[in-house]
């Protein structure tokens, strides 16, 4: 009876659940939808593996046409303690109203406590589809 149980549970202890490699991109938007020099907030699903938990979450990045084939696309996180912040359309600034951060429409920053310019996913252009990858820091490092 004893060996019922522990070969399940050594199986499950010593073998880790295979890796599903969920794409590191992902389909965010329409290129056509996007106005130019103007940001504008996209949300998409991201999923990932945790264990043997597949998880679909919802995520938005603020996206600002510069030309017709050029995106950047910044994460949606203050760099000051990760606070959401908005684009404010009269300043034409990217503000965060907890501690008062202030974003140029390039993502860096203008005012205020935060450390350095907003995050930005790598983005490609397939067609007319807007694909995100991994969010980068300072220096292209993956965060």
């Amino acid at each position: 009876m004893g060996l019922a149980f522990a070969v399940p549970a050594a199986i499950y202890l010593c073998f880790p659940p295979r890796s599903r490699k969920t794409p590191d991109w992902v389909q965010a938007g329409d290129l056509t939808q996007l106005d130019l020099g103007q940001p504008q907030q996209l949300t998409f699903r991201r999923t990932g593996t945790d264990g043997w938990k597949i998880a679909a979450e919802k995520a938005t990045a603020w996206c600002v046409k510069t030309s017709d084939r050029d995106v950047i696309a910044f994460s949606p996180w203050c760099t000051h303690l990760g606070c959401a912040y908005h684009w404010d359309e009269q300043k034409k600034q990217f503000l965060c109203p907890c501690h008062g951060s202030v974003f140029g429409i390039d993502g860096k920053v203008l005012a205020g406590p935060a450390p350095r310019s907003l995050d930005r996913y790598e983005v490609k252009l397939e067609n007319n589809a807007v694909w995100l990858g991994p969010v980068r820091g300072p220096g292209g490092t993956a965060l």
